[in-house]
């Protein structure tokens, strides 16, 4: 990685406050390119870019990845830019085909009911895995952001969670989460936990701190003990989540602040997902419409 994309990393680190996540997909992105052409990545031309989003393409590459990776080196050169580092951005002009989004996979009420009361509390996986599932769709919690939580990241009295990444936001609680996580803190916990100073709140049954593919295989188990046959990821309960408070009368920008969603047009398909449920409704119910 060269110096001025570690300069980047930096700043998307200090002074946007990205999550690793973002950073990572900045660098691989950056570095593919840096990869890929023959002169120094601050020498390079908007051909190269376009070089670049050929070879992309004949590699196989999605338009989304290759759309993500235009929109990296523009962000990268911008900041070049600011920086005094180049005079032009080899990559402002270029522009991908645009890919329709696809409408994200939901739970129904009833749906999400069956799935949360799956895990029972005859064992202490039963108590974290009931805690676990009740808080993701209570609060829309990104995965990585459920397993990054600590145990003073949790306020049960006050009944909210905060979460610190990307963005930190408090987040409210129903009171059904709050008394899973309760009993779990309680009764499962610090007997999961290989030492008491471990601050992480879900652990695995090594007493460390659960990972993705962790929690992946506890949703795909409960899943299929529940017998639904929609896929379910863990975002589908953040989907679920964000879709019925707009149904039920939730404002887009509270929940753009509980998403953490920086762009406001990220939480709009939302607004589309409810008005084409509708749509299927109206016509399932006036068929010659």
């Amino acid at each position: 990685m060269s110096e001025y994309a570690r300069s980047f990393s930096e700043y998307l680190r200090k002074e946007k406050n990205s999550s690793q996540n973002t950073l990572s997909s900045y660098l691989r992105d950056i570095g593919q390119f840096e990869s890929y052409i023959s002169c120094g990545i601050e020498a390079a031309t908007q051909d190269d870019v376009l070089r670049f989003t050929k070879h992309l393409t004949e590699q196989g590459k999605s338009v989304s990845t290759v759309t993500r990776s235009v929109a990296s080196l523009k962000s990268f050169y911008s900041f070049m830019q600011v920086q005094g580092l180049v005079f032009n951005n080899p990559a402002k002009a270029v522009s991908i085909p645009k890919v329709d989004r696809k409408m994200p996979q939901i739970l129904t009420n009833k749906e999400v009911e069956l799935l949360l009361a799956q895990p029972k509390t005859n064992d202490l996986k039963g108590y974290r895995d009931r805690a676990m599932l009740e808080l993701l769709y209570a609060t829309g919690l990104r995965v990585s952001e459920l397993i990054s939580l600590d145990v003073h990241d949790v306020n049960l009295s006050a009944s909210f969670v905060r979460s610190g990444s990307p963005r930190e936001r408090i987040i409210p609680v129903y009171q059904t989460a709050v008394k899973a996580l309760a009993e779990y803190i309680k009764v499962a916990r610090e007997r999961m936990v290989r030492s008491k100073d471990d601050q992480a709140l879900f652990v695995n049954v090594n007493g460390e701190r659960m990972s993705r593919q962790g929690f992946w295989k506890i949703i795909k188990h409960y899943q299929e003990k529940a017998g639904i046959k929609k896929e379910i990821t863990p975002h589908t309960l953040r989907h679920s989540f964000a879709t019925h408070l707009l149904e039920n009368g939730a404002d887009l920008r509270s929940i753009q602040e509980m998403l953490g969603h920086a762009d406001i047009s990220s939480t709009q398909v939302y607004v589309n997902l409810v008005k084409s449920k509708l749509q299927d409704v109206y016509q399932r119910a006036h068929p010659r419409a």
